[in-house]
């Protein structure tokens, strides 16, 4: 199911996009073809027969926004640039700068452009030189601009996917790790004192789950595991408590109260610990937002208990609970 949902996200992002690029086009949104007014200085007198020389790239505000149709947005005073001559014969002018802070739509030219380099570029046409030569008004003009936001949602698509595949691969040895220790600990036993251990404390929250099944060990283990933040480790055990609880459930395409119990906690984020991620990124701040993590992770707990144990009881889910499914289903003494 959850397949089918993200394929009908990406078709309807598809579709969305397909018609802001046609409405781009029928706006001529990006001018293709048509030379933007810009002014050229040079640092020295401009050398014809020099291959290329630095400049500055001058944009008029006024000049800029007629151009494009736009009632805000202007580009800086100048841009570092150097205006080189091409094999052709004509002249290119290129921003030093790629980290340049361009007003739309020339950021989107950039990027639709010169993906590689993410530098703008354009071709300088109808250039007319001061007589001192120091300057040069004229025209740039861009390499065509179409299919701007399709682009863009087909290159992330493909980027994610290879993200994913690295994560995949990544995850790999922290899965095999913490499942090999817990086939481990099942066999030595600690498994089944861990169940001992937290039964009094999960068992209301769990009651379909048999008294000394291994299913509440690994969903001990997995909590503790995100309560320390330790995400990564917590991964496995929850997929082997959801292995484990699946095997309880006679009804292999339904999920059972336990099950929808047992990713309501994880959605809800129980951290006693800040992730390391976090950690990381704001360092000794981090002090500053623990209490707030703490008050913020028990009131989201509380709240998803509360509401999967309200859910449970609605006629519709209990409808299609598997444990009421296999009580209906099993033979009564009279029919025995």
């Amino acid at each position: 199911m959850l397949n089918y949902i993200w394929a009908g996200l990406i078709i309807i992002s598809l579709v969305f996009a397909l018609a802001a690029d046609t409405r781009d086009l029928l706006q001529d949104t990006y001018r293709n073809d048509a030379p933007l007014p810009v002014r050229v200085e040079f640092d020295r007198p401009y050398d014809a027969e020099a291959p290329r020389q630095p400049a500055r790239l001058v944009i008029d505000s006024t000049a800029f926004q007629a151009f494009y149709g736009l009632d805000e947005g202007a580009p800086e005073a100048s841009y570092e640039a150097r205006v080189r001559r091409t094999e052709s014969g004509g002249l290119e002018l290129v921003l030093a700068d790629a980290e340049a802070a361009l007003p739309a739509p020339l950021d989107a030219i950039r990027d639709a452009t010169n993906p590689g380099e993410g530098i703008l570029q354009g071709e300088l046409v109808g250039l007319r030189l001061a007589p001192d030569g120091a300057a040069a008004t004229g025209g740039l003009r861009f390499l065509p601009v179409r299919f701007v936001k399709l682009g863009a949602i087909t290159a992330a698509a493909i980027e994610f996917a290879e993200v994913a595949v690295t994560i995949a691969i990544g995850l790999i040895g922290v899965l095999v790790l913490f499942l090999g220790l817990s086939r481990i600990a099942e066999d030595a036993g600690i498994i089944h004192a861990l169940v001992k251990l937290v039964r009094p404390v999960l068992g209301p929250l769990f009651p379909e789950i048999p008294k000394d099944h291994p299913a509440m060990g690994m969903i001990a283990l997995n909590m503790a595991a995100n309560m320390f933040g330790l995400g990564n480790a917590a991964t496995p055990f929850g997929i082997k408590a959801m292995e484990e609880m699946q095997e309880l459930n006679q009804t292999p395409d339904t999920a059972t109260n336990s099950m929808a119990m047992f990713l309501a906690i994880n959605t809800a984020s129980v951290q006693l610990i800040p992730p390391v991620t976090l950690i990381a990124i704001i360092g000794l701040e981090t002090n500053n937002v623990y209490f707030p993590i703490l008050f913020t992770t028990a009131g989201s707990l509380a709240i998803a208990i509360v509401a999967t144990k309200l859910l449970q009881r609605l006629p519709r889910y209990r409808a299609t609970d598997p444990a009421r499914l296999d009580a209906d289903a099993a033979p009564t003494p009279d029919a025995a």
